[in-house]
């Protein structure tokens, strides 16, 4: 699991344990947590070195990879692409050509419903036009695009799943959500509340009902789960995939301000998560946003600075 110390990779290693895998973190703990390993033995090391990829996936005799490790903050992504291609582009493509090397033949893929851009129609389906605004989305895009020819060339089956906002934490308390800088919405609305910094809303001049973006949300948990069926289905059908995974509870006033529209933000996100349902048998837990952000709240709660590792 390359990333498995990040938000959603620890919560997938978790949910791989539980359904009696045996799964091994791959981490630099660039932006990953050494508290968040706790579902599977660790190894430390860059997706852009190739020998130390090889050398994990054959002492550890691995079948498959599930890749996690990317930058991930669209902003940053606009400002800085250099720094998205390299990583996200660069270092999926040596964790593949690792699983060439040594013959690992089951690839998922975390990716991005940025790979969309504007949408055309919503809720979105996965054969939506990918016209991604931001390098972020291009980089998941060429990662994408890229899979096929694995698979016609080397024989590696994919399934790529594509997020829209996750949110919420381990319901058992065990994991949660800890960027620095923390730049999704629901953690920096439980900041707000708690006294931290005010919540900044991105611009009001959409084409929306109300002149904000409109965007829907997953449980993390409900992604990991996801994972634990996309490996399942793959390595039982040797068929590769794409799906899309989608979907007032503190009591306190969030403090907010209106902040102008950030670069390569649609006006609207949400999917169709029709086929994941039933192709991969998914069912989320937890459909309602008051339920994910309860969880969320609830870990911040107990853990007012995060994992406290850096």
């Amino acid at each position: 699991m390359t990333g498995g110390a990040g938000y959603i990779g620890s919560h997938a290693a978790k949910a791989l344990k539980r359904a009696g895998y045996r799964p091994i973190v791959y981490d630099s703990f660039v932006a990953g947590h050494r508290a968040a390993v706790k579902f599977g033995e660790l190894v430390e090391g860059e997706i852009t070195d190739v020998e130390a990829l090889r050398r994990a996936l054959r002492e550890h005799d691995i079948g498959s990879v599930m890749h996690f490790a990317a930058f991930l903050d669209v902003g940053e992504s606009v400002a800085h692409p250099v720094k998205y291609y390299r990583n996200n582009v660069g270092g999926a493509l040596t964790v593949l050509e690792a699983m060439v090397a040594e013959a690992v033949p089951h690839f998922v893929f975390s990716s991005t419903c940025a790979t969309y851009g504007e949408p055309v129609e919503t809720p979105i389906v996965e054969t939506h036009p990918q016209r991604p605004m931001n390098s972020y989305g291009e980089s998941k895009l060429a990662v994408e695009r890229a899979l096929p020819h694995f698979e016609t060339a080397h024989g590696i089956h994919s399934t790529t799943l594509r997020y829209f906002n996750a949110a919420g934490a381990d319901p058992d308390g065990d994991l949660g959500e800890d960027h620095s800088p923390e730049i999704h919405v629901i953690p920096r609305a439980i900041e707000a509340a708690t006294g931290g910094r005010g919540l900044q809303v991105f611009g009001d001049d959409y084409p929306t009902p109300d002149g904000t973006c409109l965007r829907d949300y997953v449980h993390v948990t409900d992604l990991a789960d996801a994972h634990v069926r996309a490996l399942e289905v793959i390595v039982d059908t040797r068929k590769s995939g794409v799906y899309n995974l989608v979907e007032r509870v503190c009591g306190r006033r969030v403090p907010w301000t209106l902040a102008p529209r950030r670069k390569g933000d649609p006006a609207v996100l949400y999917a169709s998560p029709h086929k994941a349902q039933a192709e991969l048998r998914w069912t989320p837990r937890f459909p309602d946003l008051d339920a994910i952000v309860g969880t969320a709240w609830r870990w911040h709660q107990a853990h007012p600075h995060g994992y406290g590792d850096r």
